[in-house]
């Protein structure tokens, strides 16, 4: 994502700031990527603010995946700064699709007045009936009030204190979408971005044989790879204190070793219910783990699977070429042959690096 951040665009810019028909899209683009995750059973967004919105090489809005990656099944995951959290989480730890929503409306503030403001202070100008104090004073006025004034209805149901109080997603685009405006812009112009034009192709760097394997789309000789390399791979990821060994540790790992034995015997699903335990109770990551299961997926034709999984290796080890050659693969299978030859790009390359003198992968 080229053009940085919302938070980048709202509170730190340079040259002008964001205008405002470009917030109301953001606004609606944003509700549209919530709704479409509440689709798919991924309605937990962990931590969504304006550092979560990218802006694409064309400028538009787009909803950073790594909230989605971060999710614990049971809803116990947050990081935000307590003055933005949602009330329902202080009182028992616990994200709720409505969480998602509360959040929602602190990125409509952010659009609303061009800084960070803690929700009470947002929420005392409203019952004040001072909206125009609310108000970006970088946009000098040049705003629909009756639109800001649904902006700034919408973003206080959000923040109500009850949970079952604020709207759910599909709320959220049936009153963002009446305002759009400027639709024959494009976001590039309202940011006030160049226009992003393709680069010239990357030079290729010579492939390993997991790239060559991963080229071809060659799933038994990637398996046959990921078998001789093992756990290489995960040293240094995990640092384990002697009271973590309790007999919960042990039940994962020997759910591990029944994956790596399912695994190794091409026995794919059961390797994946073996490895979904191991990775369900997470006290230990394992990039390996992610990357093996990853493979697994695609051997029995599930993609899109096999590209989270493969995401989620990315995230454990930021600079791991498998998590990125397994990104490849999936991409490749999910008809997105570009995105996949620069992930295939961009793991040789990291590759070559660590051979030259870093990490061996």
């Amino acid at each position: 994502m080229p053009n940085d951040t919302l938070a980048k665009h709202l509170f730190h810019w340079e040259n002008q700031t964001i205008e405002w028909a470009m917030r109301l899209r953001v606004a609606l683009l944003i509700a549209e990527a919530l709704d479409f995750c509440s689709t798919e059973s991924r309605s937990l967004y962990h931590d969504l603010n304006a550092y979560r919105v990218l802006f694409d090489e064309d400028g538009d809005p787009r909803l950073s995946c790594f909230g989605l990656m971060k999710n614990s099944r049971d809803g116990k995951s947050y990081s935000t700064n307590l003055a933005y959290t949602p009330p329902e989480y202080l009182r028992n730890g616990r994200v709720t699709p409505e969480s998602v929503i509360y959040s929602f409306g602190t990125v409509l503030l952010d659009l609303l007045s061009g800084k960070h403001i803690p929700p009470s202070h947002a929420l005392d100008l409203i019952r004040d009936k001072n909206i125009i104090l609310l108000m970006d004073s970088h946009l000098e006025g040049n705003f629909s009030t009756e639109e800001a004034t649904t902006v700034v209805g919408l973003a206080s149901q959000c923040l109500q204190y009850e949970p079952r109080e604020r709207p759910n997603t599909k709320d959220l685009v049936a009153t963002l979408a009446p305002l759009k405006t400027k639709p024959d812009v494009p976001s590039y112009v309202m940011l006030g971005i160049p226009k992003h034009e393709d680069a010239p192709p990357t030079p290729q760097h010579p492939l390993s044989p997991m790239g060559e394997a991963c080229s071809r789309l060659d799933l038994t000789a990637i398996h046959q790879i990921l078998v001789m390399t093992h756990y290489r791979d995960d040293e240094g990821t995990n640092e384990l204190s002697f009271q973590e060994w309790t007999q919960q540790m042990r039940d994962m790992l020997e759910a591990r070793k029944r994956g790596d034995f399912a695994f190794r015997d091409k026995d794919f699903k059961t390797a994946i219910d073996c490895y979904s335990q191991f990775v369900d109770v997470g006290t230990m990551v394992s990039p390996t783990v992610y990357a093996r299961r990853s493979l697994c997926y695609l051997l029995c034709d599930q993609p899109d699977a096999a590209l989270r999984d493969a995401m989620q290796a990315q995230c454990v080890y930021p600079d791991w070429p498998t998590a990125f050659y397994m990104q490849s693969v999936a991409l490749a299978k999910l008809d997105m042959h570009k995105d996949a030859a620069d992930m295939l790009n961009e793991a040789a390359g990291l590759e070559e690096k660590r051979q030259k003198g870093g990490r061996g992968s």
